[in-house]
């Protein structure tokens, strides 16, 4: 019973750092369930600090899959983007989420290394020290800490910019909404950024863009032409927080099919649209229910 006290007072933790790490919801979980397998098998007594023990563990099962991950990844068909996590506001019911789990940065860490990305996500994001990352990624601790260093570097000079007041990212999202279904194209222009991107991921089981579409212009006309392929009949548009912020989810309650779309926002207009699509990456979403 004490394990498993120790270990549920950490779980939300885990899957935290899980999620941070592979950018995937179901492997988190899978994670997060590993790891559990793994504390049971472990002498009650044998370990003085669980947290720090936990968090090494699954660390390393993340550092393991992102290896194998990668290999998928550079064969897949379009931009990949991560499983997007949604709630119908605030915060989402198993990790506190902020900027750190935001999908634009996410996205900048798929350019990272597994072991620049597990640094970075373990130093900068959990405090792990030094010497506990270097366990995790076999390197010494010197070498991990140029790991983290020239990861942060990189998410500085990549990450998009984003506003930290909520009302204005939301502002910003219900006037794109409102514009698109109202096929409004000036007022599009007006919220979209001139040099915005739209990044769209359906991995080939479903019509998306397989390069990112850059320029408020083709963004606009790309989000009308998508907008025109639903029908107004049997589409549910939900306001939901996706990764932390103000974000949509689009369902046709006929064909099941749906997208979620994740903003970046920046002095009141648009600058990043993440649009997924992929049925494989909405499976642990219970749209039905939304």
């Amino acid at each position: 019973m004490a394990e498993l006290t120790a270990f549920e007072e950490q779980r939300d933790r885990l899957w935290a750092v899980a999620y941070r790490i592979t950018g995937s919801v179901a492997d988190a979980d899978d994670a997060v369930q590993e790891t559990w397998l793994r504390w049971q098998a472990l002498p009650a007594d044998e370990v003085a600090d669980p947290r720090a023990y936990l968090t090494t563990v699954i660390s390393r099962i993340c550092y393991d899959l992102l290896g194998s991950a990668r290999v998928r990844r550079e064969r897949y068909v379009g931009p990949w983007l991560p499983e997007p996590v949604v709630a119908a506001g605030g915060p989402e019911d198993r990790v506190t989420l902020d900027e750190s789990v935001g999908l634009a940065l996410l996205t900048v860490l798929e350019r990272l290394t597994p072991a620049e990305r597990t640094a970075f996500i373990l130093h900068d994001v959990f405090s792990v020290p030094f010497p506990e990352i270097a366990e995790v990624v076999g390197r010494s601790p010197e070498s991990v800490r140029q790991l983290a260093s020239r990861a942060r570097k990189r998410v500085r000079a990549e990450a998009p910019r984003r506003s930290v007041d909520r009302e204005e990212h939301r502002r910003a999202v219900d006037a794109f909404l409102r514009a698109v279904m109202g096929g409004d194209m000036d007022g599009l222009l007006e919220i979209l950024d001139p040099e915005v991107v739209w990044r769209s991921d359906g991995g080939g089981k479903v019509a998306a863009a397989r390069l990112p579409v850059l320029g408020n212009e083709k963004v606009a006309r790309f989000a009308q032409r998508l907008a025109r392929g639903f029908d107004p009949a049997t589409m549910l548009v939900h306001h939901r927080d996706v990764n932390g912020a103000p974000g949509l989810v689009i369902v046709d309650s006929a064909s099941g099919q749906a997208v979620v779309f994740a903003f970046s926002v920046h002095q009141g207009v648009i600058t990043e649209i993440d649009a997924i699509a992929n049925p494989d990456k909405l499976r642990h979403l219970d749209l039905p229910n939304l």
